[in-house]
């Protein structure tokens, strides 16, 4: 008998609870190792997409060695199933199929194994140097640093190779009008891309000591926006999170069950909201424009603009609205980091509703906010869900502006 394909919080349960010992032991033990223990690390769920985990694991191996290693399973659908090591595990009666594979061997980053590399990184960055993991999204995307003693020389990012020119093509866009963003130092067709090191500091460290002139330092990071060049218009566009807004929802009501109605309701409105507002015209814009993409030099001048895959044709608002989503929640993520964030959020709405629709942009922060739920998600502990509460109820707030 065929079982009904398994639910995405199903799944979520199979890689996170006491289940995944035996995937990792299936998967483990075709090399006569066993697990002496393990823990999860990491936990991405793409809404639609499927669930991958992260684990870290102490491994016994078959000469009695103990050894640490870092090993990922994923449900979502592979491309490629040539990779050393890949382990297919079908649960019983097809409900899903889980794929596990020990990291660096990502079978959707085949650069990511020369990217951990110390030898080949050294030998393209011309210098020795040791690659530092950054983040990590199994068969997504990997960033490394590369660091020469306490020094960051370069950074890796291991992306698919389809993605490879997009990628390149949108930094060289920026960097030939002069738009301050890494440049592009390397790259290869298999998704390995070097980049130069971001002068100045993440504006989070801004943002945690409060900001003198809130609306003149807004003003500042809007007004890269409107340098990116025309070139921007030619390149592919990136949906919203007001797009994808009932994706968000899922995920949120995955994360925390007893908020599905919220979530689903959010959604509803969000896509009414949009529908029935003037976004404004197509215009250049980053795609990701938040705090962790954002380096200042001072309180008035960004030195950088990180991550810019998703540069390309959209609507301002809807860059706007990423800045103040994400801002929005960074108190409940760290309350004692950020006293300053909530009256500074409240200037920089006021001063961003002169520049785009009022409904328009607080509709789309609702979204933005509710994307960020599932986020607050930690494998370990329930201190998260205070967390992933109050921004389920950030979102509810700025829906609220929209009304």
């Amino acid at each position: 008998m065929t079982m009904e394909p398994m639910s995405e919080p199903e799944q979520v349960e199979l890689l996170t609870g006491p289940e995944a010992e035996g995937l990792l032991v299936a998967a483990l033990g075709t090399e006569g190792a066993t697990i002496s223990s393990w823990s999860v690390h990491s936990l991405h769920h793409r809404p639609g997409a499927g669930v991958s985990v992260g684990y870290s694991l102490a491994v016994r191996t078959a000469g009695g060695a103990t050894t640490s290693q870092y090993v990922c399973a994923t449900t979502s659908r592979l491309s490629r199933h040539d990779t050393p090591g890949l382990v297919r595990l079908e649960q019983p009666g097809g409900g899903v199929t889980v794929h596990v594979w020990r990291h660096p061997h990502d079978p959707e980053l085949p650069a990511l194994p020369r990217a951990c590399d110390a030898t080949a990184m050294s030998g393209l960055a011309g210098r020795p140097v040791t690659p530092q993991m950054v983040t990590y999204r199994p068969t997504r995307r990997c960033v490394l640093r590369l660091m020469d003693g306490e020094a960051t020389t370069a950074f890796v990012k291991v992306v698919r190779p389809r993605a490879t020119e997009e990628i390149v093509r949108r930094h060289e866009v920026l960097t030939a009008a002069g738009v301050p963003s890494p440049r592009v130092l390397h790259f290869d067709d298999d998704g390995l891309v070097l980049l130069s090191v971001a002068t100045g500091a993440p504006m989070a460290n801004f943002l945690a000591a409060g900001l003198a002139a809130p609306v003149a330092t807004f003003d500042a990071v809007v007004g890269v926006l409107d340098g990116l060049p025309a070139g921007v218009m030619d390149l592919r566009p990136h949906p919203s999170w007001s797009d994808r807004v009932d994706h968000y929802a899922h995920a949120a009501a995955t994360a925390l069950p007893e908020r599905a109605g919220q979530a689903t309701g959010i959604a509803r409105a969000v896509v009414h909201a949009t529908a029935t507002t003037d976004p404004g015209p197509l215009v250049p814009t980053h795609g990701d424009y938040y705090e962790a993409n954002i380096f200042l030099a001072g309180p008035l001048e960004v030195s950088a603009i990180l991550d810019v895959d998703s540069v390309g044709p959209g609507h301002r608002v809807d860059d706007i609205a990423c800045l103040l989503g994400h801002v929005s929640v960074l108190p409940h993520l760290a309350p004692a980091v950020y006293p300053h964030v909530p009256a500074i959020v409240e200037e920089w709405w006021r001063r961003g509703t002169e520049l785009v629709d009022a409904r328009s942009l607080a509709a789309r922060c609702a979204a933005v906010a509710l994307s960020l739920v599932a986020g607050a998600r930690r494998p370990e502990g329930e201190a998260w869900r205070a967390d992933a509460l109050a921004r389920a109820d950030e979102a509810e707030r700025w829906l609220q502006r929209a009304l």
